[in-house]
């Protein structure tokens, strides 16, 4: 008995739909990489001229001339061993991660007693601190002063655990971050490190060495990855996630 053949219209349309299929979804990759080139650009371009502008300041700005509101820059974190160099801004939104480390509002400032807490995306700007170490140098640059900072400790915590947002009795630094480094998706843990100061380039003044614009600056709030949806508040450390 012979076998009938497919009819060829069926095959042609089902050929017709699978080329569709990929096109559309070529396109829609190519759009992705599109804009994630754009995102990494624009960042890559407001450190270029952030860094610029923030080490020709140095020399000639006071600690009154630097006004603290959502967006500022403050200064700028170092690793020399790990080669991480990165403008720090004020504020954790995510206009302000996108371009930048971020201080958690309503933690001590550069200079102050207490946890200077810092945010920045795992897969940009603190992904070389997947390899930090015990002992690694942190530098903080302010116009003000240089402050210097020693690894203590690194703990994978929850992002409930807000708890390393808490005051100290010395001046401290605490890095946060999403983990794992590599994870694809929404992180369900935050890499946590903490340093403590070794020394700073002038004496460390117990009020704030930056003038506060005017307007309320923005509690502890968004602080999120690429890929999660917003979060950061006083209540939960949901979010950097890349």
């Amino acid at each position: 008995m012979h076998r009938i053949p497919a009819p060829e219209a069926p095959r042609r349309k089902a050929a017709h739909l699978l080329g569709l299929g990929y096109y559309f979804f070529l396109a829609g990759g190519i759009l992705a990489l599109g804009y994630a080139g754009t995102v990494a650009a624009g960042a890559y371009a407001y450190q270029t001229h952030e860094i610029s502008k923030f080490e020709d300041s140095t020399a000639t700005l006071s600690r009154t001339q630097v006004p603290l509101f959502a967006g500022g820059v403050i200064g700028e974190i170092l690793v020399p061993r790990l080669g991480l160099k990165v403008i720090l801004a004020e504020g954790v939104s995510n206009s302000v991660l996108e371009s930048a480390a971020g201080h958690i509002p309503e933690t001590p400032l550069p200079g102050e007693w207490g946890n200077v807490a810092v945010a920045a995306h795992r897969n940009t700007f603190f992904r070389p601190l997947r390899k930090i170490r015990f002992g690694d140098v942190v530098v903080l640059r302010t116009p003000a002063a240089t402050f210097r900072y020693r690894v203590e400790s690194t703990k994978v915590v929850l992002p409930t655990d807000i708890e390393v947002l808490n005051s100290s009795s010395a001046h401290t630094l605490t890095l946060i971050t999403c983990f794992p480094f590599n994870y694809v998706g929404a992180a369900q843990h935050r890499f946590v490190i903490r340093a403590r100061e070794l020394r700073a380039s002038t004496d460390l003044i117990p009020d704030r060495p930056y003038s506060a614009a005017p307007g309320k600056v923005p509690g502890l709030t968004a602080f999120h990855d690429a890929h999660e949806p917003a979060g950061y508040s006083a209540e939960s450390l949901r979010s950097p996630a890349n």
